[in-house]
């Protein structure tokens, strides 16, 4: 099959799990014997494990935006520059497949989010390409119920378009897409995956791990580990809070947020205001894979209290370094779906990411004398569910069930 593959993520160019996804699957489907051009972010073309690679520069319209004065675009405020790079990325998306579409057809177009819909829709129409849609989450879903209603309007309209598409977890499904009205005949659940020969705790570097403990660790009391993108969903301010509580019972804890994002101000301020100053460390930088196997391997917890999480790659990372993992399991959690919390295969504690209080009550729970046998059981489950091999292998199946199905171009 020649695939082509719409992501604004893809290496160098990540910011979050997105281009994890991209990297890892597109890298996998080009191994499997297919041709895979991946169309994102960035400068230049490349070969890259197989993949053809087409970085896509951005131009800037935004003064000819504002001329379409309505109030949409003002709601935009500062992020009008990102909506222009989103914009003129899915321009030059559709010309360049266009353009290749001259040495042979595609396949099919596998288009990402909202962020990239715009090309798949009008390559689906103006090609009669199939089209999968992926969505990893929702405008609703990240914005708890808000955020804009035209790119929630893009990401249904999508669906409707799609010949199929993809979702990251029974629970997005369920509790994100249905109440929305998107087409549940088409939708398909294929969890995230990772790499456990990469994630692997024999795979950190002893003297990183050794520093990583002496600098964040305090003195001999527990490391927990947040790492992820400083942003509300996350429950990253709920977390903060709940250390207050951690410390009645476990005074030596130390806990150390890792990530970027609209919130690190507000961290950083809300610990000056409750004291903790000696307890939470804030590292507002991008960490290199050693860096980050060494983070998880110091760690004694990794906490993951997300308010909304449709999948969650870092808990699953966690898991394969064989740490217990406390995740947020309210509202509409993919974690409930990764993370045992009861019985032999327990693997981590489920709390409500919106109570301080029960996020202590789960990281006093997941150090417990368990600790290390929840770990190995995470570890274990990776193993048998949550190998990038097995996304593959799933995705492949929805690939073949569209591709050749080509429709006649659409003529607005």
């Amino acid at each position: 099959m020649r695939v082509a593959f719409l992501s604004i993520e893809y290496p160098p160019v990540v910011f979050g799990g997105l281009g994890t996804y991209a990297a890892e699957v597109a890298r996998r489907v080009a191994g499997a014997g297919h041709e895979v051009h991946v169309f994102s972010w960035g400068r230049g073309e490349r070969s890259d494990g197989g993949v053809f690679a087409h970085g896509l520069d951005s131009m800037d319209f935004t003064r000819a935006l504002k001329v379409i004065s309505n109030e949409e675009l003002g709601r935009w405020g500062p992020g009008l520059r990102y909506l222009n790079d989103v914009l003129t990325y899915n321009a030059f998306a559709a010309y360049e497949v266009r353009r290749l579409s001259g040495s042979g057809s595609f396949d099919l177009v596998h288009a990402h989010d909202w962020l990239s819909a715009p090309a798949g829709m009008a390559l689906a129409d103006s090609l009669g390409y199939p089209l999968v849609f992926h969505l990893h989450s929702t405008e609703r879903g990240r914005n708890l119920g808000g955020g804009s209603p035209t790119v929630a309007s893009m990401e249904l309209r999508a669906a409707e378009r799609a010949d199929a598409v993809i979702t990251v977890s029974n629970a997005m499904k369920e509790c994100d897409l249905a109440p929305q009205g998107f087409p549940l005949e088409k939708v398909r659940v294929i969890w995230n995956g990772v790499d456990p020969e990469v994630y692997d705790p024999s795979k950190a570097d002893p003297g990183m791990v050794a520093e990583v403990r002496a600098k964040y660790g305090g003195a001999g009391g527990p490391l927990l580990l947040f790492m992820g993108r400083l942003v509300k969903e996350k429950g990253v301010m709920e977390l903060v809070e709940a250390m207050k509580h951690v410390r009645h019972g476990h005074p030596g804890a130390r806990l150390l947020i890792v990530g970027q994002g609209y919130l690190r101000d507000h961290l950083i301020e809300r610990v000056h205001r409750l004291g903790l100053e000696g307890t939470v460390v804030v590292l507002d930088r991008f960490l290199g894979l050693e860096e980050k196997l060494a983070f998880y391997a110091a760690a004694d917890v990794a906490v993951f209290p997300s308010l909304y999480e449709p999948f969650g790659i870092v808990a699953l990372e966690a898991m394969s370094m064989g740490k217990p993992v406390v995740v947020g399991a309210s509202g509409c959690s993919g974690l409930r779906e990764i993370v045992v919390p009861s019985g032999p295969d327990r693997c981590g504690v489920h709390v409500n990411g919106h109570d301080p209080k029960d996020i202590a009550w789960g990281i006093s729970a997941a150090l417990g004398e368990d600790a290390a046998l929840m770990g190995a059981n995470g570890r274990r489950r990776v193993l048998e569910n949550f190998t990038w091999d097995i996304t593959v292998r799933r995705t492949l199946d929805v690939y073949s069930s569209v591709a050749g199905h080509r429709r006649p171009p659409h003529i607005p």
